[in-house]
């Protein structure tokens, strides 16, 4: 399927490990420009050199504003434009209790939603123009309770209803929708680490929870977010995609 993706300007925040990176890798299979920002840059170097054309790094936080008014302004000298700006941030860590502390809930709010804020606050204007889509990556946490922190649970939710919105009061210029993954196995990744510590159990999870009895992968994932990318779902918008094996059981 060809997805006419060639050239078209890519923005990931969160790119440099797990889905971020597979992201990154088949946007630029594609043919097109990606411009990564992360707070970290280890595992870009395993890739930069095959495509040093077309992939950009930037070392920034997603929650500080001025950050990213200096990388908007970096990509646009370069690039000119924005077609495509993808979401990733995220951190599902934190107290499981029901009512968490202040400090524990501040910080997982502000990485899995106000980051979202402040990213679409600095970069709309230029995917306006350019009649462009956000994807924000969310998680099966944010529609059904699945054991996870309540404030990522929450968070994760709230993503998701922002989406809707923006999707309606941005139309018809820009398109907007969300992936929610579940289980994702990534290099280095929670499950990696669980599953090498009590392989039991987490069979035992998959088992009893994933009606297809197994993880997800990273392209799972990146696969959807090229397609909702392209031309080919250009009337898809204001809509949340699960990509979980079938755990979540809501409609």
């Amino acid at each position: 399927m060809n997805l006419s993706l060639r050239n078209k300007i890519v923005i990931i925040i969160g790119g440099t490990y797990g889905i971020g990176s597979k992201l990154v890798i088949d946007f630029l299979k594609e043919g097109s420009i990606v411009h990564v920002l992360s707070r970290n840059n280890r595992p870009i170097n395993n890739y930069k050199s095959n495509y040093k054309s077309k992939l950009y790094y930037y070392k920034c936080d997603a929650n500080n504003e001025l950050d990213l008014k200096n990388v908007l302004a970096k990509i646009i000298k370069i690039s000119n434009k924005i077609d495509i700006l993808i979401h990733n941030v995220g951190n599902g860590s934190g107290e499981k209790i029901a009512i968490q502390s202040k400090k524990n809930w501040n910080f997982s709010w502000d990485i899995n939603f106000v980051t979202a804020l402040k990213v679409v606050r600095g970069f709309s204007d230029e995917i306006i123009k350019a009649k462009g889509s956000i994807i924000f990556i969310s998680s099966i946490a944010g529609i059904q309770e699945i054991g996870a922190p309540t404030s990522y649970s929450v968070a994760k939710s709230a993503l998701i209803t922002y989406a809707k919105i923006l999707s309606h009061k941005l139309a018809p210029n820009v398109r907007i929708n969300v992936i929610a993954p579940g289980n994702i196995l990534t290099k280095d990744g929670v499950w990696e680490k669980k599953f090498k510590n009590e392989p039991d159990l987490v069979n035992k999870m998959l088992n009893d929870k994933v009606p297809l009895k197994c993880f997800g992968l990273p392209e799972d994932v990146s696969n959807l977010a090229l397609f909702l990318s392209s031309n080919k779902a250009k009337f898809i918008t204001g809509s949340c995609f699960i990509v979980d094996g079938g755990q979540t059981t809501s409609f």
